[in-house]
């Protein structure tokens, strides 16, 4: 008997591109009963996933005490309410500093999604591996420090000029190339000319004083730049194609790469790599400043706040959320841990365990109630000089554009004090050191320079 797509459709398969050679082979070698089943069974498409009817249920390590703070709670449950429905994901947690990222089913800042055998790119985001490394220089004066850090730090877009490069590694630079998400000219470039850079938005270099030894510290925050950036795009690509065949009803955002197939171990592989080379990046710029102060490292450690961390099938997707547990960080110096708030606040030096109602996780800063733009829009009537001036005073705070940005100015971030009273209320870590501030560098509002956008303003000019 000839085996038609509704003999195919009657056994209980799923419709599909699939069935044309499948009828082909099957009809070709007359497979019957448990041969022609086993045999669909090798080559048919994996069932389809669809959303979970209930949200899986997560933590909330956070507290709301007026009503902006209550606002932005709501939309950061209404994300997790619909994060929550993807059907690989098994667990999660919100933190203190948790606030949206657009989009009503994405992970929020302050997120922790832990799914099975699942790589979600979105929800460690372009940024990835975005990070903290803190060394101490001793007792050497604080603006001694940031003035030499200030020498040989990069913030703003693109990378660094052909003679003002880091050396790359051979040895990672041929890893790389040997990844398949990662063996292109444009990763090449990237890994080179990205290489001692930091960015922009809220990315900075911090100098400040350990309340513990005295000795003053440099922490750098940044993450993968553009090489990050690029490996993300590549991910959302592939992730979006299992989507279209594995679960149609989860949202784009929510896309993810399983893990058992040869994709998901290739993209596992680059993300390991794109943590070798951030590490590296800030590693860098803390040498480079060593260097220019002619003093050694009297200390150095970081972790990460923006990856994916993998126990056993269990893949934790930290968006903004510190890990505690040493399990997630390989390279951990005695548990240590940096969370900054804003800067005129003190940078936290913690140490914790892993907990029901934290996962083993902490927040990665103050995070924000409101958006930049929002923020931006309530200060108006003051200059932004005005604003700098009052929000800064006593420290020493440099933007490398040279123009001001007053949405990463400290009123733009939660109450900091408040963020570190939640901490100690839903055991989020356990602070051991304090960096007291300086000072600090940040990009500044770069764009402002940006060549096409002074053309157009001269073009505006001379029209008006």
């Amino acid at each position: 008997m000839r085996i038609t797509g509704k003999t195919l459709i009657e056994m209980g398969y799923r419709p599909g591109k699939w069935f044309k050679e499948a009828l082909a082979h099957a009809n070709a070698e007359e497979l019957s009963g448990d041969a022609l089943k086993n045999y669909l069974d090798a080559v048919c498409p994996p069932p389809v996933l669809d959303l979970l009817e209930q949200p899986v249920a997560y933590f909330k390590n956070i507290e709301a005490s007026n009503e902006v703070e209550a606002q932005n709670l709501e939309s950061v449950a209404a994300c997790m309410n619909a994060l929550m429905r993807t059907p690989t994901v098994v667990n999660g947690a919100i933190m203190p500093d948790a606030c949206p990222t657009g989009g009503k089913a994405r992970i929020p800042v302050g997120g922790v999604a832990v799914t099975r055998n699942a790589i979600h790119p979105s929800m460690h985001s372009a940024d990835i591996c975005c990070s903290v490394m803190l060394t101490s220089f001793g007792k050497v004066e604080p603006r001694q420090v940031l003035d030499a850090a200030h020498s040989v730090t990069h913030f703003g877009g693109g990378g660094r000029a052909e003679e003002d490069l880091f050396e790359l590694p051979a040895d990672l630079m041929n890893r790389l190339s040997e990844n398949y998400f990662l063996n292109d000219p444009r990763s090449a470039v990237l890994a080179r000319t990205h290489l001692g850079t930091q960015g922009d938005g809220n990315h900075f270099l911090y100098v400040g004083v350990s309340r513990n030894t005295g000795e003053t510290v440099m922490v750098t925050h940044h993450g993968s730049r553009g090489l990050g950036a690029h490996l993300y795009k590549k991910g959302l690509r592939i992730a979006e194609a299992f989507r279209k065949q594995l679960s149609p009803a989860t949202p784009a955002c929510n896309a993810w790469i399983p893990y058992d197939t040869e994709a998901g171990e290739n993209y596992w592989e680059a993300l390991q790599l794109i943590r070798e080379w951030t590490k590296l990046n800030h590693t860098v710029l803390h040498d480079a400043t060593c260097k220019a102060l002619e003093v050694e490292q009297v200390d150095r450690f970081w972790n990460e706040h923006n990856f994916v961390f993998k126990d056993g099938d269990l893949f934790y997707h930290a968006k903004g959320a510190t890990p505690l547990d040493d399990r997630f960080v390989p390279d951990s110096k005695e548990g240590l841990r940096l969370i900054p708030l804003n800067m005129r606040e003190p940078i936290l030096v913690v140490r914790g365990e892993t907990t029901e109602n934290n996962l083993g996780f902490a927040p990665h800063g103050a995070g924000r109630n409101v958006s930049r733009s929002q923020h931006k829009r309530n200060l108006a009537g003051k200059t932004n000089e005005e604003i700098f001036a009052e929000e800064t005073a006593g420290l020493d705070v440099r933007f490398f554009s040279g123009n001001i940005d007053v949405s990463e100015l400290p009123s733009a971030y939660k109450n900091a004090a408040q963020v570190q009273e939640q901490m100690e209320t839903f055991g989020l870590g356990e602070v051991v050191d304090l960096i007291m501030p300086y000072g600090c560098i940040m990009a500044g509002d770069w764009q402002i320079d940006k060549p096409w956008l002074k053309k157009r303003k001269a073009k505006k000019e001379q029209a008006d």
